[in-house]
């Protein structure tokens, strides 16, 4: 008798095991399926309209294509070939390229400036905020048909304004001139987009709890040092994301390029966004079209993965 007691005690402490194990699968199951009632409407919205794409793209770009007639003409990886061996091409990712580094180089510096002036005890300091914050409220089409008009080599400002002060000599046709058109343009991009980063490290700045500085001011640090040993290294991942948002925005550029000078004169402007659409909606080569888009994306999925890889490998050495 009290030899069969442990056996018969045993099996409801296993199916109690069991049903605990039970419920909590079930109690996970039914987490997930409510998180995924959250989620799958914009996951779904994410797929078809960002990932889809991108596999749709590759896909045309493997054929040669008109994009009005159903018939394609599969031709393999030639598009991509005769990529290779085309220099508006090769400009065209120079023309990138320059573009990113004049973005990270000014946008980012003059947005934290930026952000840090909003912060001074200074009067009228609203209208500052509204002053700094206009450039990105117009629309682009805007700011290129202003600036279009401030370039102007007759009655815009910058030539009126050399005038002014005696250097005639350096007045110029700015967007007419393959040497200065990039140049005129890559200053109104800039003109635009530096607000969003004051945006961005005006939030980072204010989470910073006052007590760190109050801190540092017992300590005896500087203005300067206050800024180089806190308020710096604490909005670092606020600058690598700025970072990124740059250089991928800078990679795929599109609007007010085309809109103040569709690329010339002489492709001197042209990026990798415009002569995707020449070649898709002048010249109806869909296909070619194609290549260069899913090159564009490759070319930007692979920097902001260098970029994000060396801050990573940074943060482990520290």
């Amino acid at each position: 008798m009290n030899s069969s007691n442990p056996t018969a005690t045993s099996a409801p402490t296993g199916s109690g095991t069991t049903s605990t194990e039970q419920i909590r699968r079930q109690n996970k199951l039914r987490t997930n399926l409510f998180l995924l009632r959250f989620i799958g409407p914009t996951l779904l919205i994410y797929l078809v309209y960002v990932i889809y794409p991108i596999f749709a793209t590759f896909y045309y770009s493997l054929f040669k294509w008109n994009g009005i007639q159903a018939e394609k003409t599969f031709i393999a990886l030639n598009n991509y070939s005769t990529l290779l061996s085309d220099k508006v091409f090769w400009m065209t990712i120079s023309n990138n390229m320059l573009l990113v580094i004049a973005s990270v180089v000014t946008q980012i510096p003059l947005g934290l400036v930026m952000a840090l002036i909003l912060f001074a005890p200074l009067r009228g300091m609203r209208i500052f905020r509204t002053v700094y914050f206009l450039p990105l409220l117009m629309s682009t089409v805007a700011v290129g048909i202003l600036w279009t008009f401030i370039y102007d080599p007759m009655f815009g400002i910058v030539n009126k304004l050399l005038e002014v002060i005696g250097l005639s000599s350096w007045q110029n046709g700015w967007l007419g001139d393959p040497k200065t058109a990039f140049i005129a343009v890559i200053v109104t991009i800039c003109w635009q987009y530096t607000p969003f980063y004051m945006i961005l490290f005006r939030a980072a700045i204010s989470g910073i709890p006052d007590e760190i500085y109050e801190a540092a001011e017992i300590d005896g640090c500087s203005g300067w040092k206050k800024f180089w040993s806190i308020t710096l290294p604490l909005i670092k991942p606020t600058i690598i994301t700025s970072s990124v948002l740059s250089v991928i925005g800078s990679l795929k550029y599109f609007d007010l390029i085309f809109v103040m000078t569709a690329g010339g004169p002489s492709s001197s402007t042209e990026l990798m966004a415009t002569y995707m659409y020449k070649q898709a909606f002048s010249k109806f080569n869909m296909g070619y079209a194609s290549s260069i888009s899913f090159t564009m994306f490759a070319i930007a999925f692979v920097v902001a993965l260098i970029i994000l890889a060396a801050d990573r490998s940074r943060d482990k050495t520290a």
